[in-house]
């Protein structure tokens, strides 16, 4: 059993989940890594919007999986991605995702986002 916090959006802290309506694609290292037009915009309290993609919309060979994981009390238990760029460099941690996610955002199961510092996120206009 575990002791950790479960918490609820509120008005203090919400938590929206909407389609993005664009096409969205992901560089890492200027590789393309990511295409989709599914994408889920997050939005979570003051925090910038991120948009998770859906995982059959990622190069599946790009990606290799982490030892990292992570918890959020609103979200649930995240794990990890690296990205191996085609010429071999692996990029650690660029992609994380909620196998499992809590009900007020279950609609990112499946989905995964991607670290603004590691990856280029772009959303068409």
């Amino acid at each position: 059993m575990t002791d950790r916090p479960v918490l609820e959006p509120t008005a203090d802290h919400p938590i929206t989940v909407e389609p993005t309506g664009k096409h969205v694609t992901v560089r890492v290292n200027g590789e393309l890594v990511a295409d989709t037009n599914d994408a889920l915009t997050l939005q979570e309290a003051t925090y910038p919007a991120v948009q998770y993609v859906p995982l059959r919309d990622v190069v599946a060979e790009r990606l290799k999986a982490s030892d990292t994981e992570t918890y959020c009390p609103f979200k649930g238990d995240a794990s990890y991605y690296h990205v191996v760029t085609e010429g071999g460099e692996t990029v650690d941690d660029v992609i994380w995702t909620y196998m499992k996610p809590y009900p007020a955002v279950g609609q990112i199961v499946g989905h995964v986002a991607f670290y603004p510092d590691k990856a280029d996120v772009t959303v068409d206009a």
